[in-house]
């Protein structure tokens, strides 16, 4: 008797995909593969040089198993736009004003990232000490992250658009393994199917292809998020700049009027004479 296969997880094969999450439409991700955003600040070529280093860690650990590099990519990736969502929300409610969509574009990268994980999980099946290290990888950047987002929110996004560039160039790397016949091109998993609304006939290269498609769509997100909030932050600097200015030009016009009285008052009182000094 053979035993019944495993569903996908997070698929109930009588209902589908949840409701809540939407099936992407390859057809309509354009997005340039080849864009990388031009660093200029100090804290973008921190920002690199960091993932460079993460990079090479993930080098040295997964070598070519393309798949397991994805399940810990993926475990990392979902984060930021939880956290940034959460973040969002709270100063929505504080500030008792609109996000602009902010938040749930957010949860829709975050949900997304999610769906990247457990597709990858159901091709590389990570072991328990993958597990392991998914879960100490996860705390440690999610306490990480938490503090970047709260103080400086542009880096932060900024960050993640970077991260997102080598998530665009990791999905090619694993492209060209599968083209080279150094990873086995096998049936894509029926939750990508779903989700990504593939073909019956669907392989694990129209999965990476979606994929990559995806990560290039969160890279130009967290890049457009970033320059807005430095246009923002470059409007502030301005207006603070400018009541500066305004405050100096204020006390100078003060100090310039009060001379202006006591050179009036000298005129109009009458000059003292001079003490006639005693005879001897």
């Amino acid at each position: 008797m053979t035993e019944p296969k495993p569903k996908a997880a997070g698929v109930d094969k009588k209902a589908g995909l949840p409701p809540d999450i939407p099936p992407r439409d390859g057809a309509e991700l354009q997005n340039d593969l080849h864009w990388r955003y031009k660093k200029k600040t100090l804290s973008d070529h921190f920002a690199a040089a960091a993932l460079k280093g993460l990079r090479l860690v993930a080098d040295t650990f997964f070598k070519n198993r393309h798949g397991h590099r994805a399940v810990v990519l993926e475990t990392v990736a979902a984060v930021p736009g939880m956290v940034g969502s959460m973040h969002n929300h709270l100063l929505s409610l504080r500030r008792m004003k609109h996000d602009n969509g902010l938040v749930r574009t957010l949860m829709e990268e975050a949900e997304n990232e999610r769906m990247h994980l457990m597709t990858f999980a159901e091709v590389a099946k990570p072991s328990v000490m993958e597990r392991v290290m998914i879960t100490a990888t996860q705390v440690a950047f999610f306490g990480f992250f938490s503090m970047a987002y709260m103080f400086n929110k542009r880096a932060a996004h900024r960050f993640i658009g970077l991260l997102e560039e080598e998530a665009v160039q990791s999905y090619t790397h694993y492209l060209d393994a599968i083209d080279d016949g150094r990873e086995e091109n096998v049936d894509a998993p029926e939750i990508a199917k779903e989700y990504w609304k593939l073909g019956d006939d669907a392989k694990l290269r129209d999965v990476v292809v979606a994929v990559r498609e995806d990560e290039a769509e969160h890279r130009d997100v967290n890049h457009a998020c970033a320059d807005k909030l430095e246009k923002v932050i470059a409007v502030r600097k301005a207006e603070k700049a400018q009541k500066k200015a305004a405050k100096k030009s204020t006390a100078a016009r003060i100090a310039k009027e009060a001379q202006n009285t006591l050179d009036v008052a000298e005129k109009l009182l009458p000059k003292a004479k001079p003490k006639r000094s005693a005879q001897p």
